[in-house]
């Protein structure tokens, strides 16, 4: 697989989470072997941080597993609102 770009990380992760908002930011310097991402999925909805967590983690387990580091938050929509949708 080739490297992981932030715009085709982002497409994967909304298609795959039914994400509404998706923020990828590449910590790597732009050599694409590390990300922080934030979703915001109705998907999250009812679920804790442990199984929001393996949610992703099961939905991006090939991107995963090509990088170095990958740290994620998830939110649900009315979360993400309430919080005023700031990071």
């Amino acid at each position: 697989m080739s490297a992981l770009t932030v715009d085709t990380f982002k497409q994967i992760i909304q298609e795959r989470l039914q994400a509404e908002l998706v923020t990828v930011e590449d910590m790597s310097g732009g050599c694409g072997q590390a990300f922080a991402v934030i979703i915001v999925s109705p998907l999250f909805q009812g679920k804790n941080k442990l199984m929001r967590h393996r949610l992703v983690n099961n939905a991006l387990k090939e991107e995963i597993a090509g990088i170095h580091a990958f740290t994620q938050k998830g939110f649900t929509p009315d979360e993400w609102a309430a919080q005023g949708g700031k990071v």
